[in-house]
């Protein structure tokens, strides 16, 4: 006799886990801790849900996916807009947490995302030490442009942040300096890419850290992955204009200023911008194709275990 087929949809807040279980057993929820946590795996191991879902909410909900991947329970993340749409899809208009764990619930049930590997503790810690180091930088600006504006009452005291905050990112920098040393593998890898012009060390262990499916997809998966793939917008005889959205923000910011930068350091991503202008394409157009390739030359590059050369990405890109 095969097991149910039963799919889960966990709507995560601070304070709670609202939890909706397909197709038949009632919703439930408890305390976003580690008493909850642990009570709501212990259920769903004896149940063995087919899919859990989850949305991604800014790292509210790392615990318990943590957890989940830890019991072997197959637990995907999904973009939030996603299930939105995919809610008014299906009529469903109202918004509490008890109904968006049950339209995760649906959601799974319906279109089956792919469930995440869980990353080992060096990759979770290098993630942490990028954002932090994003955030970081993100602060520093903010400063600098309240010290242009600001009176001179609190002027030495913003200075004074900056100064700190200019500190902390040089620790954070020490800090992914030894991350990366302590793996050979992300050694060799971040050596790899850093042969590519344009190519340094913030997008590189960017890439390293939130882009693990590097070298492992195709040149069309790759691009989705990240959401570089255009996306059609036609419709009879209408002919729409070609589009990308989604994936992973923070790599698609990376790569966007790395291929910026290649626009006029890399002789291959120069060439092909100033093909793709010469043809009339739009400056942000033109660089969105830049990304791609950049990208699909990085994906092969790994793939392959090879430096940057103009002769050997011919043959594979």
């Amino acid at each position: 006799m095969e097991p149910p087929v039963i799919f889960v949809g966990i709507d995560v807040c601070k304070a709670q886990l609202d939890v909706a279980i397909r197709p038949t057993a009632p919703s439930l929820a408890v305390a976003n801790d580690k008493a909850g946590i642990k009570m709501l795996v212990k259920r769903l191991e004896k149940i063995r849900p087919t899919l859990v879902v989850l949305e991604s909410t800014g790292g509210l909900e790392r615990a318990i996916m943590v957890a989940l991947m830890g019991a072997e329970i197959p637990v995907a993340m999904v973009n939030p807009r996603q299930v939105r749409d995919f809610a008014k899809s299906t009529g469903q208009l109202a918004k509490t947490d008890r109904i968006d764990a049950a339209i995760l619930a649906h959601y799974a049930e319906v279109l089956r995302p792919e469930p995440r590997a869980l990353p080992d503790q060096v990759t979770m810690e290098l993630r942490a030490l990028i954002t932090r180091r994003r955030q970081l930088i993100e602060m520093i600006g903010a400063e600098k442009n309240r010290l242009s504006t600001t009176s001179k009452a609190v002027t030495k005291r913003i200075s004074a942040h900056i100064r700190w905050l200019e500190q902390e990112l040089d620790r954070a920098d020490q800090d992914l300096d030894r991350s990366i040393g302590q793996s050979p593998i992300w050694q060799e890898n971040e050596e790899l890419l850093r042969t590519t012009p344009s190519i340094g060390p913030v997008t590189s262990r960017t890439l390293l850290a939130e882009l693990p499916e590097l070298g492992g997809l195709n040149r069309k998966q790759i691009s989705a992955l990240v959401g570089l793939a255009p996306f059609n917008r036609d419709s009879g005889s209408l002919k729409g204009r070609r589009s990308i959205w989604g994936g992973r923000a923070s790599v698609r910011s990376t790569l966007y200023m790395a291929a910026l930068v290649a626009t006029r350091r890399n002789p291959v991503i120069r060439d092909f911008y100033k093909r793709l202008t010469a043809k009339g394409k739009l400056f942000k157009v033109a660089l969105v194709a830049c990304m791609r390739k950049l990208l699909t030359i990085l994906n092969s590059m790994i793939k392959h275990k090879t430096c940057w050369s103009e002769t050997f990405l011919r043959t594979t890109t």
